[in-house]
């Protein structure tokens, strides 16, 4: 006879085992999409690389579509609360801009933004994928706003453009950047985007913080 112990150990080695199977999944589908790209991101492609039966895409997830979803949103919640983080130490604009540039060096290298790529390029041939990558795109809007809104709030420049606006640009403009960047294979022209910035936060700490007249 059995002990009651047993079914519920017996459950919990399996969710193991399944989410093990689901996180190798993922991993499979991140590296599809980098390598052979949306269109090339078949099941049969993301299961030989993570090395399981690809039925098992289908029982997890219930398609492939899903499954790149699901790789987008993983590479998305970290690298939110990794530069969450980091940008909430910042303490300048200067600051902040630094740290734009290492978030801009650091997925260049890690092809995160090819990721994205590739699901914007799917949506124009898979109904509905378009809304779907949106949503995932709006939280980082919110964050750019944020961090605007933290560095930048009292400044010149949040007089005439709303942070909401201003980080609608920023993003657009970051997205712009990497796919440029991936396509030439040169990041040397978008780094020194980086440096003028630099120098316009200069320009807006002067502005926000005028040195104050010495008493004659």
């Amino acid at each position: 006879m059995a002990k009651s112990g047993a079914p519920s150990r017996a459950t919990s080695r399996g969710s193991d085992r399944s989410e093990q199977t689901r996180s190798s999944l993922i991993e499979a589908a991140l590296w599809a999409l980098k390598e052979h790209g949306y269109g090339g991101a078949s099941a049969r492609v993301i299961a030989e690389r993570a090395g399981v039966n690809q039925g098992l895409v289908f029982y997890h997830f219930g398609s492939v579509v899903n499954l790149l979803l699901a790789a987008l949103d993983n590479v998305s919640t970290e690298r939110l609360r990794i530069y969450g983080s980091v940008t909430t130490g910042s303490k300048s604009p200067r600051e902040l801009v630094d740290f734009a540039e290492d978030i801009f060096r650091n997925d260049l290298e890690a092809g995160y933004i090819t990721v994205l790529a590739q699901m914007i390029a799917g949506a124009s041939s898979t109904p509905g994928l378009g809304t779907e990558v949106a949503a995932r795109i709006a939280p980082w809007r919110e964050f750019a706003r944020t961090a605007i809104e933290t560095n930048l709030g009292g400044s010149p420049l949040s007089e005439v453009l709303p942070a909401a606006d201003a980080a609608h640009a920023v993003v657009a403009l970051y997205l712009g950047l990497e796919m440029l960047s991936h396509l030439d294979g040169e990041s040397a022209p978008a780094l020194a985007l980086f440096d003028h910035a630099k120098r316009l936060a200069a320009l807006l700490e002067a502005m926000s913080n005028p040195a104050i007249p010495k008493e004659s």
